[in-house]
C-alpha cells in the first residue's frame, strides 16, 4: 500500500470504528455501474464537512488492489449487491488530495509537484514499465496500461481548492484544468474518476476543459441525494439510539431538500449532537462567520431584501445558471445566492427554483454575520422579537400591534409591504426569536386553504401553538374569523393543548399605526 497509489482501507476502517457510523456503502453499487462506461467521470460537490472525504476513503478501501477489505464491508449494504465481489480490491487506485498538493507545492508549480510526487511512487511499483527520465504523469500511466493492461480508478478530493484559494489567479486555474483534462479525458487507463469539492466544475469563463464530467451539486444531486447527508430515516434511528428528540433535531439540522429525499440533515452536526447529547452550532463553528458576511454585504440590487425575506421564513427565486462556479466572478445577486447554496448556507428547492435558510443552526450564523455591523435595523428587530413573542403569549394585543409598527419602520428601507406574502416575511422576521421554541411553518395546508404562519411548539418548550392569519388592507377580526371558519387548527396533527389564534392586519392607508392585532385562545 502507498500514499497515493492504492492507499488501502485505513481511512474507512477508522470510520466504521467511530462511535457513530451511518452505512453509505450503497454508493459503491452506483459507482460499480459507472465503471468503463460513458458515465465514468463523476463530480460530486457538497459543502464542507458533508462527508466527501469519507466517501472517497470508502471507495479507496473497496477498490484498492493489494488489501483485503472484505471484513470491513461484511454486513454492509453493498455486500448484498450483485456486483460486490466482482470489483472488490481489483483496481489500482490513485488518491489525490489537491489541498495537500497545493499547500506543499509552494514555489514549485502545483501540477509539476503533483506529477513528480505521484510518478515517484508509481516508479516503486511499476518502474520497469517506463523510462527513468519520464516525469509526465499521463504518459507514465499510458505506458503502464499498455504493458500491463491494468486500469486505474482515480479519486480526487478538494478538486476546487485552486479556484477557492487562488480566486484571482486565472492563468493558474487554466493550467490546472488543462492538466486534469490531459490526465483524465479519453485516456484508456481510466476505469473511473470520482471527484469531490465544494464548487461544481462546468464553467470557468469559456474554458470547459472538464466537460466529460457528470455533475451532482447542491442544486441537483440526482442519484446521490441519499448520500449527500443523513436521511430522515437515518436521523430518526440515531435519535432513538441516543435518546435525543427527533423534532428538535430537525429544527436544528434538517432543511437540505432534494427531489426524492425532501429532508436531508447536516451529517457533521448530527454526529456531534448525538455524541454530546445537546444541540448547538457544530457545523458553523468550523468556520468563522466572516466568510458568510463577505457575501452578504455584496452590493447587488435586491440581495439584502432577499436575505431579510429568508430570515423571516420566506423563500426567494434564484436563477442558478448564471453562476460561473467560482468565488470571484459575481455579476448579479443570483450568483451570490447560488454560491451560498453550494456552501451550505442556503437550502434549495429545485422544483420551484427557490432558496431558503434551512435550519436554526444556519439561521444563527446569519445573525452572527449581521451582528458585527452593516445591518443595524435588522438587528434591532431581532433583539425586540423576544419581547414581541412574550406579549403575544400574554395576549397583549395593543403591545403586539405597536411592536409590529416599530418592526415595520425598521425594515422599511429593506422590505416593502405590497401584499400578504411580503407582510408574512416581515412578521416572520419580527418573531425571529420564536424559533428557539417553535418550528415556523409558512403556508400550512389545512384542507380548507392554507394557514399563513403556524408556530408549532417543540416538545420541550411547554408553550402554546400559534396560528397566525394575515390580512392586507382588511381587518384583524376578518383574519380571526377565517381561522375559525376554515378550522385551521385541525391541521395541527398530533398536537394537543392550548392554541393562540392571532389575527394581524396591515392598513396601507395609515402611516402612524398601520397594524392591528386580535388574539384568542382555544384548546385542542
Amino acid at each position: 500500500m502507498g500514499i497515493y497509489l492504492n492507499p488501502g482501507n485505513k481511512g474507512f476502517w477508522k470510520s466504521i470504528r467511530s462511535e457513530i457510523y451511518v452505512d453509505k456503502t450503497g454508493l459503491i453499487a452506483y459507482t460499480n455501474k459507472c465503471l468503463n462506461t460513458r458515465e465514468q467521470f463523476i463530480c460530486v460537490s457538497r459543502p464542507r464537512r458533508f462527508g466527501k472525504s469519507m466517501a472517497l476513503e470508502m471507495l479507496a478501501a473497496y477498490y484498492s488492489r493489494g488489501c483485503d477489505s472484505a471484513e470491513l464491508f461484511a454486513g454492509r449494504k453493498i455486500e448484498r449487491d450483485d456486483t460486490y465481489r466482482e470489483h472488490l480490491n481489483q483496481y489500482d487506485v490513485i488518491f489525490l488530495n489537491m489541498q495537500r498538493f497545493l499547500s506543499r507545492s509552494k514555489d514549485q508549480g502545483l501540477t509539476e509537484y503533483l506529477a513528480k510526487t505521484v510518478v515517484a511512487e508509481l516508479r516503486d511499483a511499476y518502474g520497469e514499465f517506463f523510462s527513468e527520465q519520464e516525469t509526465d504523469l499521463a504518459a507514465v500511466l499510458e505506458q503502464i496500461y499498455a504493458k500491463t493492461d491494468r486500469e486505474f480508478i482515480i479519486l480526487i478530493d478538494e478538486w476546487d481548492c485552486v479556484m477557492r484559494e487562488k480566486k484571482e489567479a486565472e492563468e493558474l486555474q487554466r493550467q490546472y484544468l488543462d492538466f486534469l483534462r490531459n490526465l483524465l479525458k479519453d485516456q484508456p487507463y481510466v476505469a473511473l474518476v470520482y471527484m469531490t469539492g465544494i464548487l461544481p466544475v462546468k464553467k470557468y469563463g469559456t474554458h470547459s476543459a472538464l466537460n466529460m464530467f457528470l455533475e451532482y451539486s447542491m442544486t441537483d444531486q440526482d442519484v446521490f441525494e441519499e448520500y449527500t447527508g443523513f436521511t430522515e430515516a437515518e436521523v430518526e434511528e440515531l435519535c432513538r439510539q441516543s435518546g435525543m428528540d427527533f423534532v428538535q433535531t430537525g429544527s436544528w439540522y434538517d432543511g437540505y431538500q432534494f427531489t426524492e429525499f425532501r429532508h436531508i440533515y447536516n451529517p457533521k452536526s448530527i454526529v456531534e449532537a448525538m455524541r454530546r447529547h445537546r444541540f448547538s452550532n457544530y457545523w458553523t463553528s468550523t468556520e468563522t462567520y466572516e466568510a458568510l458576511k463577505i457575501y452578504m454585504d455584496m452590493d447587488f440590487d435586491g440581495l439584502r431584501q432577499d436575505i431579510v425575506t429568508m430570515l423571516g421564513g420566506g423563500r426567494v427565486r434564484v436563477n442558478t445558471y448564471s453562476f460561473q462556479n467560482d468565488m470571484y466572478h459575481f455579476r448579479i445577486k443570483d450568483d451570490v445566492l447560488t454560491l451560498l447554496i453550494h456552501l451550505g448556507y442556503l437550502g434549495y428547492d429545485s422544483e420551484n427554483k427557490e432558496a431558503f435558510i434551512p435550519n436554526k443552526e444556519i439561521m444563527g450564523e446569519f445573525e452572527n454575520a449581521m451582528s458585527v455591523g452593516g445591518w443595524p435595523e435588522v438587528m434591532r428587530i431581532l433583539r425586540a422579537s423576544e419581547r414581541l413573542l412574550e406579549d403575544t403569549l400574554q395576549g397583549e394585543e395593543e403591545k403586539v400591534a405597536e411592536a409590529l409598527d416599530q418592526a415595520h419602520m425598521e425594515a422599511a428601507s429593506i422590505l416593502t409591504y405590497n401584499d400578504e406574502n411580503s407582510l408574512a416575511c416581515s412578521i416572520g422576521l419580527a418573531y425571529y426569536s420564536a424559533r428557539k421554541d417553535y418550528r415556523l411553518i409558512r403556508e400550512l395546508p389545512t384542507g380548507r386553504g392554507f394557514a399563513d404562519i403556524v408556530f408549532l411548539p417543540l416538545p420541550s418548550s411547554g408553550k402554546p401553538a400559534l396560528v397566525v392569519e394575515l390580512k392586507y388592507d382588511k381587518t384583524a377580526e376578518t383574519a380571526i374569523r377565517q381561522i375559525r371558519d376554515r378550522q385551521y387548527t385541525k391541521a395541527l396533527e398530533g398536537y394537543a393543548g392550548e392554541i393562540l389564534l392571532v389575527g394581524i392586519s396591515y392598513d396601507s392607508g395609515r402611516a402612524d399605526k398601520p397594524h392591528r392585532c386580535v388574539i384568542e385562545r382555544v384548546e385542542k
